[in-house]
């Protein structure tokens, strides 16, 4: 886990209030799940062989007994307040979008942590391929909102069909494997006897002949299954938003259905993915809600946030303060703690200064702020109800202001 440092909040800070200012022009609205949820809610919906249960979840049990689970990804948190609050009584599809922390016992990488932050957007209630597209438009302008070059985006995509269409790709893959099973890494030979899928992205067999050779899932879809793919191509087209279709993206568990993708800058392989979303059309009804089409994604902050420091990009340098206090003596610190707080009451942004320090050494601190002013109040301006405000910067002359005076002659300076 990692801290967020002062200089570091800005670039968050800026993320999130971008990723929700995007979110809102597509009329998605926000929704916050707790932290700690029934570990059910994770458990049931991952499966267990999935990289969630194997590797990831926190789990724990609380003093009453229950067995709670730390978060370790939006969607099903999203589905099951979807289930719990009843709303699918609502105009569908609902849109929902997310922010806040996540948690997975997972090895560190680069922009990966133990606890991470991520933004993720759901459509709940609509099969339509419309959806999809528009989920995908969504992510691309965050990204490109964020600085992003959009000829620099790699958006790969992808079908996996419904889960009969796998459970036949599953058979062929297993025919095709199985010569090659003793090449291959440990972790996929798990995969071959649980989820032979999941070799297909394996970061470890990226490279293996078998991998590279391996029948792809889109020459198995049904009539249905392509003709939707076909339909989320052609918004995309209709969009100008370039694609590329691999179909070596998958996904393992039967409640994914479809369209699935994966969105990263180039030259930097697996690790550079800075999003991926899909259509899980079964998730709500493994959470014993009715049967539900749905379709999401969600994006890691701090691997956004890694790759825009990479390149530069991001919010200006945060703003200086406005005014510095200078307080000399001891009703010089009453006047000058009064004088901020009028000005911070009229907006104003104020670092007040303690008392103490000599004059040089507090007019050093203040030029070095950045501030516009340094505002002066010792024993003589306090029995007088004046301050003295001395320009930092520009060519303003230093003058004697009345502290009653103070709010107005800032506005006249905004």
């Amino acid at each position: 886990m990692h801290d967020v440092l002062p200089e570091d909040a800005d670039l968050i800070r800026f993320i999130r209030d971008t990723a929700e200012r995007v979110a809102r022009l597509y009329d998605y609205r926000q929704i916050t799940t707790p932290i700690v949820e029934d570990a059910s809610v994770f458990l049931h919906t991952a499966g267990d062989e999935s990289d969630i249960v194997q590797k990831e979840v926190y789990l724990f049990e609380d003093r009453g007994g229950d067995r709670l689970a730390l978060r370790p990804e939006g969607t099903a948190a999203a589905c099951r307040a979807y289930i719990e609050h009843g709303m699918s009584s609502r105009p569908q599809p609902v849109r929902l979008f997310y922010f806040g922390p996540f948690f997975r016992y997972d090895r560190p990488q680069a922009g990966r942590y133990r606890q991470l932050t991520q933004f993720g957007v759901e459509a709940i209630g609509t099969d339509s391929p419309a959806a999809d597209a528009e989920l995908i438009d969504l992510q691309l302008t965050l990204y490109r909102e964020l600085g992003f070059p959009a000829d620099e985006l790699i958006l790969r995509i992808n079908s996996i069909g419904t889960a009969e269409t796998r459970r036949r790709y599953a058979e062929v893959l297993t025919a095709h494997f199985q010569p090659h099973l003793g090449t291959l890494s440990r972790d996929s030979q798990r995969r071959f006897e649980t989820n032979i899928l999941r070799i297909l992205d394996s970061k470890e067999d990226a490279a293996h002949p078998a991998v590279i050779d391996a029948p792809s899932i889109l020459d198995y879809l049904s009539e249905d299954d392509a003709a939707h793919f076909e339909a989320v191509k052609s918004h995309l087209d209709a969009l100008d938003i370039r694609y590329e279709v691999d179909p070596r993206i998958v996904r393992g568990l039967d409640y994914y259905a479809r369209t699935v993708w994966e969105v990263e800058p180039p030259g930097a392989g697996g690790q550079s993915t800075i999003g991926a979303g899909g259509r899980y059309d079964g998730l709500i009804e493994v959470l014993s809600g009715p049967s539900t089409p749905a379709v999401g994604f969600a994006t890691g902050i701090e691997r956004i946030a890694l790759n825009m420091r990479e390149r530069g990009l991001g919010p200006a340098e945060e703003r200086a303060p406005d005014v510095v206090t200078i307080p000399l003596g001891e009703q010089g610190a009453l006047a000058a703690a009064r004088a901020a707080a009028m000005l911070r009451a009229a907006g104003v942004s104020v670092r007040n200064g303690l008392p103490g320090r000599s004059m040089k050494a507090a007019m050093r601190a203040a030029d070095g702020s950045g501030a516009r002013y340094a505002l002066i109040a010792g024993d003589t301006e306090a029995d007088a109800g004046t301050v003295v405000l001395k320009p930092l910067r520009g060519d303003e002359e230093q003058r004697t202001v009345a502290v009653a005076d103070l709010a107005e002659v800032f506005a006249d300076r905004a």
